[in-house]
């Protein structure tokens, strides 16, 4: 059931020692997929930076609960909310939790996907779609709902979490590539469209990070992977928190742009 919340979980208008109360906070940001990998780095850095986070899952709810508690001990303001991003009855709940906070979506991090890899005849149209619902119209409909409360505020701020694949393919996954592809055209054209309304739209386009998504692969093809990086090494989480952080932060003048963290991989 969409929207259930953790037991012990600060709600609104509580607070303990050391917790800042939710008069202080006053931007709210969306993190899909906040449970683990990049999502949860994005969610980490931005709620211990005082955002007021809404640590969206799906099926994580230890871990999003732990990501939440990590941000409450270190002071900032956090909410773990269960929604399908691919159920759009679910996300308009989420949008409509998130506005109760502190009356405003400052940020929206679409960073919600999932991954198919094999030969393209081998993967079968269920999959697929299922890969596109999430990866490609979860963040459309994410966009979607929360967007009625920015252009009232005439600002906020859209990062959709892409891929490297999404520039350049990737063999054996195809429709992954595909999806990503479609988020960062996505971003390009929902960029000019809100510009004049004062929201800003940008895309961050990863390179290999060490996430769970990369787990089937081996150690050996880890190393033969990073051996192409110019940099020689495999980025980390924390590495594409830092530029969602900027984007969402200070970058003023900055939309319709892809910031790719791929270590020099593609240019």
């Amino acid at each position: 059931m969409p929207g259930i919340l953790m037991p012990g979980i600060l709600m609104p208008g509580h607070s303990e020692p050391g917790i800042l109360t939710p008069d202080v906070l006053k931007k709210t940001v969306i993190i899909t997929g906040a449970s683990r990998g990049i999502g949860r780095a994005c969610a980490l850095w931005l709620g211990k930076r005082g955002w007021c986070v809404v640590i969206n899952y799906h099926s994580r709810a230890d871990a999003a609960e732990e990501t939440t508690r990590e941000i409450q001990k270190a002071g900032g303001e956090a909410y773990p909310f269960q929604a399908d991003v691919a159920d759009y009855d679910a996300v308009c709940k989420m949008t409509e939790f998130a506005h109760s906070l502190h009356g405003s979506i400052d940020a929206l991090v679409n960073n919600a996907a999932v991954s198919e890899v094999g030969l393209f005849d081998m993967i079968d149209r269920e999959r697929e779609r299922r890969l596109f619902d999430v990866n490609l119209h979860g963040a459309m409909d994410c966009a979607r709902a929360v967007l009625p409360h920015m252009l009232h505020q005439h600002s906020g701020s859209i990062i959709n979490i892409a891929s490297m694949w999404g520039q350049t393919g990737a063999s054996c996954e195809v429709a992954y590539s595909a999806a990503k592809a479609g988020l960062i055209g996505f971003t390009k054209a929902l960029a000019k469209e809100l510009a004049p309304s004062g929201i800003r739209v940008n895309c961050v386009a990863p390179g290999f990070i060490d996430t769970e998504m990369n787990a089937h692969l081996s150690d050996e093809d880890k190393a033969a992977f990073a051996e192409e990086i110019p940099m020689g090494r495999i980025g980390r989480p924390e590495e594409v928190a830092e530029c969602v952080a900027f984007l969402c932060e200070n970058a003023s003048y900055v939309t319709g742009q892809i910031l790719s963290p791929n270590g020099g991989y593609i240019t």
